[in-house]
């Protein structure tokens, strides 16, 4: 109990400091971790088996990783990730492979785990600094998180690649070839899994409105597989990248992101805590001047290789360098994979120690490295010095309805004839079900948390469209949504006017009464059938417009 406070301390304080000073959680959870860890004031001494329970975290992430993997997202990145992010690890992998191999005399095996374990990019930081700065959708932002999509996709055959890497006398074709069978074979087993067994439970705990049971399921699902795929000599990794391609087309997809992701920050957090642990600072201290100019020389080189792979690529000048710049540090990936050779006896611990610290000193000069970027790229071209090119135009933004009900269902249909794209969320599982089989694109979960938001993508949408029935859950997802995302516009349907009066205070763009609706719906039949000509119509409805509802509110007050 005693170093689990320990542990939960040193987190908030590190984490809330070096998220402060803009440098990340992930430098926060490894200087708490050497802090508080054998090498530091040793009040966690067991900093092995905090690991062991920290790779459930790696685990989780896996599976977030491949949950995004969507076919559809994939195609129409296809010739930035696969292209430009694969030339940029095959080819800083084997040009910082080639230099350990030459500059250490390391054997080819030990220098290709290097290579590509330095070649990998900080995911984390990356989208922070990105995110920080409202440069997602600037063009370089754009190239930059292609590098990184292929950079997490690789990440699954290179954990794969060194168990056998440790054994290359037992034939390394074979053993691969091996490897490939197993796994496809534990794949289509998955694939059946899922396709004719999870889906009809998934959907049953669904119904019942259970979350703290849709929750367990859910870790089920992401251990059980993981643990299917261990059983045939893959990761448990590899297991949960599985598991989270399998669901990425789930309608339950977002109400599982939301689920795993406080799984996910915590293990991950308490797996960079004890790599901090594990941080001998004797050993840097021994080793200083190879840690310094393999730090140096890992930033400069990186930069150079992924500029010039950018300009290849026909990118402009400023666009290169930024994303050179930005992409030049050595990602926590590296952690993952230096840890994992380590238990494979492919590196030493004093090498693991070189190498961690190696990753977090290029993780600290991120931000300086990404201010040098936009300096120079500025010089270069002063006429477009944040370079921002959109990566949609508001068209193409797409509107988000909670609740698909009847009123939900209408919107839909509406947005559909007009070619707006849409996409809605709903709590009952038999609405989405059926919904789900008549084209509709709509899924399971819960719109009020914020998770839920941010997993659907609420801060992009185009507009927010809330047709809930229960007066309380529509306010509470309109806080939530005001709160996470204030410039996206919501329109609320209300039961009255009270309510709209409720709506309009906590800002909505749009609230109108179910009774007006109806009203001008009957009225519009009326008149259509009283054989009032179309033109007389429509002059009457715009009479009717927005302005004047003060005045029917008015009368409906008095009646009252």
């Amino acid at each position: 109990m005693v170093e689990i406070l320990y542990l939960l301390v040193a987190a908030v304080a590190a984490v809330l400091i070096f998220s402060r000073l803009g440098l990340g959680s992930v430098l926060g959870y490894l200087a708490a971790g050497a802090v508080i860890g054998p090498y530091g004031f040793e009040l966690v001494t067991d900093a092995e088996n905090l690991r062991h329970i920290g790779e459930f975290g790696v685990v989780f992430l896996l599976f977030m990783i491949g949950i995004e993997m969507k076919p559809q997202r994939l195609w129409i990145m296809r010739q930035a990730v696969f292209g430009l992010g694969g030339c940029q690890v095959l080819i800083s992998g084997v040009v910082l492979a080639a230099l350990a191999y030459l500059l250490e005399d390391l054997s080819i095996e030990v220098s290709l785990v290097i290579g590509f374990g330095l070649a990998l990019s900080s995911t984390a930081f990356g989208i922070q600094l990105l995110s920080e700065r409202n440069e997602l959708n600037s063009q370089y932002g754009r190239n930059s998180f292609a590098i990184l999509l292929f950079q997490d996709l690789a990440v699954v055959p290179l954990m794969v690649l060194l168990p056998l890497l440790a054994a290359p006398h037992s034939g390394i074709s074979s053993s691969f070839g091996i490897a490939i069978l197993q796994g496809a074979g534990m794949l289509l087993a998955v694939l059946v899994l899922g396709r004719y067994a999870l889906k009809p439970i998934m959907h049953a705990i669904a119904k019942l409105g259970n979350s703290d049971a849709f929750v367990a399921l859910t870790l089920l699902l992401v251990l059980g597989i993981s643990w299917m795929m261990e059983l045939v000599g893959l990761s448990l990794a590899m297991g949960a990248f599985v598991a989270g391609v399998m669901l990425a087309d789930s309608e339950y997809r977002h109400q599982i992101e939301a689920d795993v992701l406080p799984f996910r920050g915590l293990l991950l957090g308490v797996f960079f805590m004890s790599v901090g642990m594990s941080l001998n600072p004797g050993t840097v201290a021994d080793n200083l001047v190879v840690v310094l100019g393999a730090t140096v020389g890992l930033l400069a080189i990186k930069t150079a290789l992924i500029f010039i792979i950018a300009r290849i690529w026909r990118l402009s000048t400023p666009t290169a360098l930024r994303s050179g710049f930005l992409l030049s540090q050595a990602g926590e990936f590296g952690f993952v994979i230096f840890s994992l050779a380590a238990s494979h006896a492919l590196l030493s611990p004093e090498m693991v120690d070189i190498l961690i610290a190696i990753i977090v000193l290029t993780m600290v000069a991120t931000p300086l490295m990404l201010f040098m970027g936009h300096r120079f790229a500025a010089r270069i071209d002063a006429r477009r010095p944040m370079d921002q090119m959109p990566v949609m135009d508001e068209s193409m933004k797409p509107v988000l309805i909670a609740g698909f009900g009847r009123v939900g269902e209408t919107v839909a249909n509406m947005l559909i004839a007009a070619d707006v794209p849409y996409l809605a969320i709903d709590e009952d599982a038999d609405c989405v079900a059926h919904a789900r089989r008549r084209g509709y694109q709509v899924y399971y979960g819960s719109a009020a948390r914020p998770e839920v938001l941010r997993s659907v993508g609420a801060k992009n949408a185009r507009l927010l469209v809330v047709t809930l029935d229960n007066a309380k859950a529509a306010e509470g997802l309109v806080r939530t949504a005001r709160r996470m995302c204030p410039d996206v516009p919501v329109h609320v349907r209300a039961r009255d006017w009270d309510v709209v009066d409720m709506f309009v205070e906590l800002g909505v763009s749009h609230a109108m009464p179910e009774t007006v609706e109806s009203s001008l719906r009957l009225g519009a039949a009326a008149l259509e059938a009283a054989g009032v000509d179309p033109e007389r119509r429509r002059a009457l409805f715009e009479e009717l417009s927005a302005e004047n509802f003060a005045k029917m509110r008015s009368f409906s007050k008095t009646s009252d």
